[in-house]
C-alpha cells in the first residue's frame, strides 16, 4: 500500500514534502521524528503550511516507561489527547486518567496542570490550542 499521495503541478506524484505553498503531504511518523513529535503549530517556520498559532498537533511515539520530565504549570491552552496504541496515562491534578483502548482519550481545559507517563510501548495524537511558546522541557 502507498503511503499518501499527491498531484503536484508539473502533474507527477508527490509522495510526501511540499505540494505548493498551502498544501503538505506527509507521513506522521517520519515527520515527527523531525520535530520531536510535533507535526503544527507556532514552532514551524512561518512560510510552512503545517505553521500555525491556532492549534499544535503532535504525534507521539513513546518507548516504555517515558514520563514527562516535569508537570505542566500555569496551562494556558485546552488539549485533546487521544490513545492510538499502546497503554499512556495522564495525570492531572487529583486525578489519573489510564488510557488502554484505541480511541481513549482526554481533555482537559485551560489552567489544568499535567503530566504522562507511557506504561506500554505507546502512540498518542495530542491536539492543543491555541499554540503559544514556552512549554517545551529541556532534554
Amino acid at each position: 500500500m502507498r503511503g499518501p499521495v499527491a498531484l503536484g503541478c508539473s502533474g507527477r506524484l508527490l509522495t510526501s514534502g511540499l505540494v505548493n505553498d498551502s498544501v503538505y503531504v506527509g507521513k506522521a511518523g517520519k515527520d515527527a521524528a523531525l520535530d520531536r513529535g510535533w507535526l503544527l503549530g507556532h514552532f514551524k517556520d512561518a512560510g510552512d503550511p503545517r505553521h500555525s498559532e491556532d492549534v499544535e498537533i503532535k504525534w507521539g511515539v513513546h518507548p516504555p516507561g517515558d514520563e514527562r520530565l516535569e508537570w505542566v504549570k500555569g496551562e494556558h491552552r485546552t488539549a485533546l489527547l487521544v490513545l492510538i496504541s499502546g497503554r499512556f496515562r495522564v495525570e492531572l491534578p487529583g486525578r489519573s486518567v489510564l488510557l488502554e483502548e484505541q480511541g481513549d482519550y482526554v481533555v482537559w481545559g485551560r489552567g489544568v496542570d499535567h503530566s504522562w507517563v507511557a506504561e506500554e510501548e505507546s502512540v498518542v495524537l495530542t491536539v492543543r490550542w491555541p499554540s503559544v511558546p514556552g512549554y517545551a522541557v529541556g532534554a
